[in-house]
């Protein structure tokens, strides 16, 4: 059961997102959390539902490979679009195995949590390239390419990291979009729209009047949190 409460923006009467933060390859609760949107649709049902996926699917966690897969396996939750967003993890991953790739690009995956993901294909990390080329397949390569970096939706705009404040929603830089910390956490000025993020990791959402923040760690031994917004109300779900 949500408890509802006021949001800081509004979405179109008859519209319904829920937006899960960081999966981080935490398959088991990505699953879990589809099954208690499911369930809310069943008990709420809603003629216009949006699931929004905000990013980092791999990395630090241990199954990024079947965070992939299930996520490009259709219809996670019946009766509901999907939108899956580009986080900076599947940034650093395409930009380690892109072809004649500067070789600081695989380390600092590496670096990153790319080891537990490269684990999850079955390719050892110390391979290299070339290796981790051959043994990721191809759709979960095209998946992660073909990525948004947001989407927009009512008073809501749904980005991985965040904006930069003083620059037009439409002007922001990629890098921004999926790196940003500050300046952007500790401005409390109009950003132009609600932003809805993940990317910096808090024990619990984070409801301000220009941001809403809902990556609770679930990699971290916190949980993976969606927030489902419908007109002017919010609610969270957690698993």
């Amino acid at each position: 059961m949500i408890t509802l409460r006021a949001a800081p923006a509004a979405l179109p009467s008859g519209q319904r997102i829920y937006a899960i933060g960081d999966v981080h390859g935490c398959t088991d609760r990505l699953c879990a959390m589809h099954r208690a949107i499911a369930a809310d649709m069943a008990e709420r049902p809603v003629g216009d539902a949006l699931l929004i996926h905000m990013g980092d699917y791999i990395d630090r966690g241990p199954d990024a490979a079947t965070a992939i897969a299930t996520l490009l396996g259709g219809l996670v939750v019946p009766g509901v679009r999907v939108i899956n967003l580009m986080g900076n993890h599947e940034d650093l991953m395409l930009s380690a195995l892109a072809e004649g790739a500067d070789p600081e690009a695989a380390g600092l995956w590496l670096d990153n949590g790319g080891a537990a993901s490269l684990r999850s294909w079955g390719v050892a990390p110390a391979a290299g390239p070339l290796a981790w080329r051959a043994h990721i397949p191809a759709e979960h390569v095209a998946f992660m390419r073909n990525l948004s970096l947001t989407h927009r939706a009512g008073g809501y705009l749904f980005v991985h990291a965040g904006v930069r404040p003083g620059i037009a929603l439409d002007a922001q830089s990629a890098h921004d979009m999926l790196w940003i910390r500050e300046p952007f956490l500790s401005f409390t000025g109009d950003l132009g729209a609600v932003i809805v993020h993940g990317h910096t990791p808090v024990r619990d959402p984070v409801v301000r009047a220009n941001r809403i923040g809902i990556d609770t760690g679930a990699v971290m031994g916190g949980r993976l949190t969606c927030t489902m917004l419908e007109a002017d109300r919010l609610g969270f779900l957690s698993a």
